[in-house]
């Protein structure tokens, strides 16, 4: 049998189901069984890291895992379950707006007195916080916009070339060094952080692996390209307001160029794609199947409902004064950095 030579180790297990997933992708014991699926908590460590591993077949796989296993029918047929309690947990707990046209005015609102994340990194984030949010982020931005590219086959017309027209953008336009899971990569770099791809998965919560696996989970499975369109409108719509605070936290911290070049890059990219995501796919969709108008709203709100999770997480934490990860990072290499001077006037 064939192994992949490369690719990221396989993740510590956080209970009984990613320690068999894990046990069995390495050929050692058998997958889980419904009862331990069913007792497992849909939002827990156990549940989204033995997902995570299960999606990560489609992607880059793990070391010393065989990429066959991509299409076990053991292995998809708990990949099934496991993502019935993740997509029933969104669905219980999602407030939908009534209309797709309520969903987006409600993300076009930027608060008058924001308590966000991005908020928070702005006005009073020290570089430790930045580091730590850049690790959980790495799972995603590593592979920025490749679990949306699953969605470009279920998609035609305005709706498939807009959305191509955008992942290009992400793909960085033909330059590679352009590519922006590349530029996250050298923000990566500039926090002293280590770029090796899947490095960090141990140290990222469970809030955080909700956040990519419901990428998966939507781009994965044809019935659910409306909900993928809605996640990736909701990422569009409010990406460039947030990239331009963690811009300005960046600059306030003395990050580093490339990191100040990685939110700065988003902050007007972004507010072009928001258009194009608003006025093409989406309307391109629904003019072909306006049927698929609930999934849009749900997927636009199922994302605000997992990044609130996400951000109550590290509010929480941070505010403690405590670590949001599981295991720690090494300290960055080199002296202390001097803190810029604020620029910040709102």
């Amino acid at each position: 049998m064939e192994y992949d030579r490369e690719g990221p180790q396989l993740p510590t297990a956080r209970g009984p189901l990613s320690a068999a997933v894990g046990a069995y992708l390495l050929g050692t014991g058998p997958l889980p069984g419904p009862e331990a699926v069913a007792a497992a908590q849909a939002y827990g460590d156990d549940l989204q890291l033995a997902l995570y591993q299960c999606y990560e077949l489609h992607y880059r796989g793990f070391a010393g895992v065989s990429p066959g296993l991509e299409w076990d029918p053991g292995l998809l047929r708990t990949r099934a379950a496991l993502e019935h309690r993740f997509l029933a947990a969104l669905r219980a707990g999602t407030r939908v707006h009534d209309s797709v046209e309520d969903a987006v005015a409600a993300l076009l609102v930027e608060p008058v007195d924001g308590q966000g994340v991005s908020h928070f990194l702005r006005d009073e984030g020290e570089l430790w916080h930045l580091r730590e949010y850049a690790a959980q982020r790495s799972l995603y931005h590593l592979k920025e916009a490749d679990p949306h590219a699953w969605v470009l086959p279920r998609l035609w017309g305005r709706a498939k070339a807009a959305m191509a027209a955008v992942e290009f953008d992400e793909y960085g336009g033909g330059r590679p060094d352009r590519v922006h899971a590349r530029l996250f990569a050298d923000l990566m770099t500039d926090l002293g952080l280590d770029t090796t791809y899947g490095r960090h998965l141990d140290a990222a919560s469970a809030e955080c692996l909700a956040t990519v696996n419901m990428m998966s989970l939507f781009g994965l499975h044809r019935s659910l390209r409306g909900a993928l369109v809605g996640h990736f409108a909701a990422v569009e719509i409010t990406s460039s307001p947030g990239s331009r605070r963690l811009a300005e936290a960046m600059r306030r911290t003395g990050a580093g160029p490339a990191a100040e070049h990685f939110y700065d890059e988003h902050v007007e990219a972004d507010a072009v794609h928001e258009q194009i995501v608003r006025h093409e796919v989406i309307d391109g969709l629904l003019e072909q199947e306006p049927q698929l108008a609930a999934d849009v709203a749900f997927g636009i709100d199922a994302t605000g409902h997992v990044e609130d999770r996400f951000g109550v997480r590290l509010l929480t934490d941070w505010r403690a004064g405590r670590s949001s990860l599981r295991t720690p990072l090494p300290p960055p290499p080199g002296p202390p950095r001097e803190p810029a001077a604020s620029s910040h006037t709102s």
